[in-house]
């Protein structure tokens, strides 16, 4: 017999196919699965198992829960999208309108990615850092000598400035990336600097916001409908980030999530951006000036190091 818990946010859902060839002894193996209801591939599988037994639990079943805490978060997200899939063990399907669906991005995962001839480290840093406050994505991303992008890794957090700084480069380090991208349209010259005292030399290119969320989402959105975007791994809260991003209106929805903000999406775009929209001829004088800033800031930064 084995437990597997949280099944849904596993990183790598084939280790499941590796368990199941392991359950050969006895007269009547068996596997218990506890996990949140999200709508992945595997989830979905096992659900329309005739063989699988399905138990739902509530939140509030839970007999052992403080009463401060089911107070502050049933007032806080019952009713919402969030709180049917966390509270009510509801497996909520697609966002209507939604710039990302789940079918999409199961289509092209992957466990490992072929070699890579470029890999950037995006940051979409919070404004501010209290217990509050918006998240700052970090992501990971490369692309394939084919022109296709693959998403490698999610270190999003709340952290304080200089925890991300240090989130972001252990990134760069670990996943031997070309350089940073980072929006600097809040933070200005402190992005850099900040990443700056934690490693002076690492290739560094700020980018600006000058379009809203959705206009910079669509492209990248367009992507993922080519086949042209893969995730190496499953990244739960990206990936829930990115089917509650309503593709009407200028913002994300709200209703989705109180308070949403899609810091993990913004960085993705950023990363893929970078890699591939970039490239694209549609993009015209975007990334000529893209380019220019980018080599301006560079040589900037090498006559301040003299």
């Amino acid at each position: 017999m084995a437990w597997c818990d949280e099944l849904a946010s596993w990183r790598y859902p084939e280790a499941w196919d590796t368990l199941m060839l392991g359950l050969r002894l006895g007269t009547d193996p068996r596997v218990v699965v506890t996990t949140t209801p999200r709508p992945t591939k595997l989830i979905r599988s096992l659900i329309a198992d005739p063989t699988v037994v399905v138990t739902r639990g509530a939140t509030f079943d839970n007999p052992h829960l403080a009463p401060a805490f089911l107070g502050q978060i049933v007032r806080k997200y019952q009713g919402t999208r969030l709180g049917r899939q966390e509270l009510e063990a509801e497996l909520l399907e697609d966002t209507p309108g939604a710039l990302w669906n789940r079918g999409t991005i199961e289509a092209t995962r992957a466990s490992s990615a072929p070699d890579l001839i470029r890999v950037v480290v995006a940051i979409d840093p919070a404004t501010s850092s209290t217990a509050g406050s918006d998240e700052t994505g970090i992501i990971v991303a490369g692309k394939d000598q084919t022109g296709c992008g693959w998403v490698l890794a999610d270190a999003s957090g709340r952290f304080q400035p200089v925890e991300w700084a240090k989130t972001a480069i252990a990134a760069y380090r670990a996943h031997c990336a070309d350089r940073i991208v980072a929006e600097v349209n809040n933070g200005g010259d402190m992005v850099e600097t900040t990443l700056r005292m934690i490693d002076p030399n690492a290739p560094f290119a700020a980018v600006h916001a000058s379009r809203g969320k959705i206009t910079r989402a669509e492209p990248v959105a367009a992507l993922y409908e080519q086949g042209r975007v893969h995730h190496v791994g499953v990244f739960p809260h990206l990936e829930d980030q990115m089917c509650a991003l309503l593709a009407t209106g200028a913002a994300a929805s709200t209703s989705v999530w109180p308070g949403f903000s899609p810091d993990r999406v913004d960085a993705l775009g950023w990363a893929l951006t970078d890699l591939l929209v970039g490239q694209m001829p549609a993009e015209g004088i975007y990334e000529v000036y893209r380019q220019l800033s980018s080599e301006l800031a560079e040589a900037a930064r090498r006559k301040s190091a003299r």
